[in-house]
């Protein structure tokens, strides 16, 4: 049977994270799985007291917590892989953040797909639950609408969040496998997907395999659905000039990024009167503006709020 390491990051979560372990624990999976949990808060040390009470109480897998004083995600994936690595060898590393929830077929899901695929790393879906209702444009806004895609083969993945992975393929890439300068901004694990492709591998996606994802008050809202277009732009656009593209490909870029700028506001008139449809050229406009900031420097520090218990 496959040998299963779930790496979860975490920071003053832990009502979300004591969720997440217990839809671990009742997993339905033929793997042999250790759970590794990173806390980010040296202060507070409560994903470390969460990870404590369950294994006191007869978790169902070995469990284990460190504490990463670095703050920021792509310190807390670096430790995450360094520990997993130090680990007794496992096959696979997933990871979870500590918002989300698998369905209980998730990981044999993932390893079944694997399997058929002979992918490196591949991505779950992800269905969104709402504390709090936030009408029908959340469907045209990323970070907020569900995310599937049919299962099979894909070019390339972007996200860490719902995640399988081969060992060797962090084995194999030079450290830190995310980089710091994403620390607070998040893509992170874009970067790293693209040298990971850059480097020969192989990814998939597993539709079925659903982790469910819980979106507080303070998310389920305009303004921040439209803040984490504006951070993607941004953050898509760091990546993209961090391996220095020729001429051609930025202007590419440019052109598509004048095209947003000029096509939107004319589709966000002609939509003013469907209030949901509205939401996607406007989408569209903030992460024109978010990639405009990343050119001139300017980054956004996703990050620095936290969102959720």
């Amino acid at each position: 049977m496959p040998s299963v390491l779930i790496a979860i990051p975490s920071f003053r979560r832990p009502k979300s994270l004591e969720r997440l372990l217990t839809a671990i624990a009742n997993l339905n999976t033929r793997a042999n799985v250790t759970v590794l949990v990173a806390d980010n808060d040296a202060d507070r040390l409560e994903a470390v007291a969460t990870c404590d009470a369950v294994r006191a109480r007869g978790y169902r897998w070995p469990i284990s917590s460190i504490v990463v004083t670095e703050r920021g995600i792509a310190n807390v994936r670096n430790a995450l892989v360094a520990e997993a690595l130090r680990q007794p060898p496992c096959d696979f590393i997933a990871m979870l953040d500590d918002d989300e929830e698998p369905d209980r077929n998730w990981l044999d899901e993932l390893l079944r797909v694997q399997a058929e695929t002979g992918a490196d790393a591949l991505n779950g879906s992800t269905k969104r639950v709402f504390e709090t209702d936030p009408g029908a444009w959340a469907t045209h806004c990323d970070g907020v609408s569900d995310i599937f895609a049919p299962t099979g083969r894909i070019d390339i993945i972007e996200g860490t969040g719902n995640l399988l992975a081969r060992r060797t393929l962090f084995a194999g890439m030079t450290v830190p496998w995310f980089d710091p300068t994403f620390a607070m901004t998040g893509g992170e694990d874009k970067d790293f997907f693209v040298r990971a492709k850059n480097a020969g591998a192989r990814f998939a996606w597993a539709n079925e395999a659903i982790a469910y994802d819980y979106v507080p008050p303070s998310r389920a809202n305009l303004k921040w659905a439209l803040s984490r277009a504006y951070s993607a732009g941004n953050s898509d656009m760091r990546v993209f000039l961090k391996y220095r593209p020729n001429l051609a490909s930025k202007l590419n870029e440019m052109a598509r990024i004048v095209a947003a700028l000029l096509l939107n506001p004319v589709l966000f008139v002609i939509l003013a009167f469907n209030p949901n449809r509205r939401v996607r050229p406007l989408r569209k406009l903030y992460r024109a503006f978010g990639k405009l900031a990343a050119i001139g420097g300017r980054t956004y520090e996703e990050y620095s709020v936290i969102h959720g218990q």
